[in-house]
């Protein structure tokens, strides 16, 4: 693999909308294997649109995307073949809520298995054994026969975490996922996303309205502000003038960011 991501000048209008601000606007950036990174930015700046767009489910944008070493089309979604390397966490969980832990995390699965038995779900002894593993690292083993619907709020997150994982894939995109949840539960969420991506030597882009999470387990931050890309380095590099720029300054309604010690946001 040569890029986790590459970019190149990439703009989007959502439909309808031609005539006002795009949602992304001259985006270029290059995302390399194994890089953990953080997508900052308020309400609005473009965070969930890029992660969507990467993950192959959005259409007419102008530039070029590529994927894990495939060029995306901005007319078509990318081949099956193409997305199963991808696994993406929703902010939402998006689960099967009436159906079991276990089921859940197997979904996880279906991309990898031949076409009837994705179809019937009849799962092999060898992913029932990758599904137990990914329960086990996200520390839900114990929940397997629980219906996701008694389930908390951070137990669901843990459900989809390990869903993805059963996936294997090589790139994972997290749409606000620890948006939902208290801190210290915010902190268990992020260091198992990173830290399982890490230890597979895959890629983790994640989205989040928290500057000082984000920057504890990012290798590399990146703020958008009204789908521009403003800002991009080093989690050690990024000043308090890079987030008043991507928060403070964009409204008067903007969300105040959390502030990592020794980061006093300048307003």
């Amino acid at each position: 693999m040569t890029t986790a991501i590459d970019i190149a000048d990439l703009t989007l209008h959502h439909p309808g909308a031609e005539g006002g601000s795009p949602a992304l606007s001259g985006i270029t950036l290059t995302v390399q294997p194994g890089e953990s990174v953080a997508l900052l930015g308020a309400s609005g700046a473009g965070k969930t649109t890029l992660l969507a767009l990467c993950d192959g489910r959005l259409r007419g944008w102008r530039g070029q995307v590529s994927v894990l070493d495939h060029p995306l089309s901005p007319d078509k979604p990318p081949a099956l073949s193409a997305r199963v390397d991808t696994g993406f966490i929703f902010q939402e969980f998006a689960l099967v809520e009436r159906s079991t832990v276990e089921r859940n995390v197997l979904n996880g699965r279906l991309g990898r298995m031949p076409g009837l038995a994705a179809f019937f779900g009849h799962h092999s002894a060898a992913d029932r054994a990758v599904a137990y593993k990914a329960m086990s690292e996200a520390g839900i083993a114990d929940l397997a026969h629980r219906r996701v619907d008694s389930l908390s709020g951070g137990q669901r997150q843990r459900v989809a975490i390990a869903r993805c994982l059963a996936q294997e894939p090589k790139l994972i995109l997290a749409d606000e996922p620890v948006s939902n949840l208290d801190p210290a539960r915010a902190d268990d969420i992020l260091g198992l996303i990173t830290g399982a991506a890490r230890a597979r030597g895959v890629t983790a882009i994640f989205s989040s309205h928290q500057p000082d999470l984000a920057m504890r387990y990012a290798d590399r931050v990146i703020g958008l502000r009204d789908g521009k890309l403003q800002f991009d380095r080093t989690a050690a590099e990024v000043s308090p003038q890079d987030i008043a720029r991507i928060y403070h300054e964009a409204g008067s309604d903007a969300p105040l960011p959390p502030q990592k010690p020794g980061l006093r946001v300048v307003t």
